[in-house]
């Protein structure tokens, strides 16, 4: 295979891996994202409604991972071994952390640095965007 062969090869198969864009730039209209029962988080209470997606796969953005969450009538205790930014959509979301309650509602963002140790509560519905670093979250142990 000539150089030309090869470059044109590599262009297809970047192209093909970047939604057939080869500078990576991506669009997600979230107000026509949609989460399903599929998208059960397993808070290890039966009783949560939690359901979240990531909008990206690692592979589309292997650094900054960023994806949809929704909650009904929901407390749960989580640490973040992860920084986190949530921008609140629509309801309210608080975050429970050391005897105090910090809320936000929508347009509003909470930050919640690697380590916390928290309690998500929703009372009455809340959707909101997370945004997290590194991407790959789910797979952090918080070791250094």
């Amino acid at each position: 295979m000539d150089k030309a062969a090869l470059e044109a090869l590599i262009r297809q198969v970047l192209q093909e891996q970047l939604g057939g864009k080869a500078h990576g730039v991506r669009a997600v209209q979230v107000s026509r994202e949609s989460l399903t029962p599929a998208d059960r988080m397993d808070t290890g209470r039966p009783g949560d409604q939690v359901y979240t997606r990531d909008l990206f796969t690692l592979e589309q953005s292997p650094r900054l991972g960023v994806g949809l969450m929704e909650m009904t009538d929901t407390t749960f205790p989580w640490t973040l071994h992860y920084d986190e930014m949530d921008y609140v959509l629509s309801g309210r979301l608080e975050i429970l952390v050391g005897g105090e309650k910090i809320s936000a509602g929508p347009g509003e963002i909470l930050y919640i640095p690697k380590g916390s140790a928290i309690q998500f509560s929703v009372t009455g519905h809340a959707r909101f965007l997370y945004f997290v670093y590194p991407a790959d979250w789910q797979n952090q142990t918080g070791e250094a």
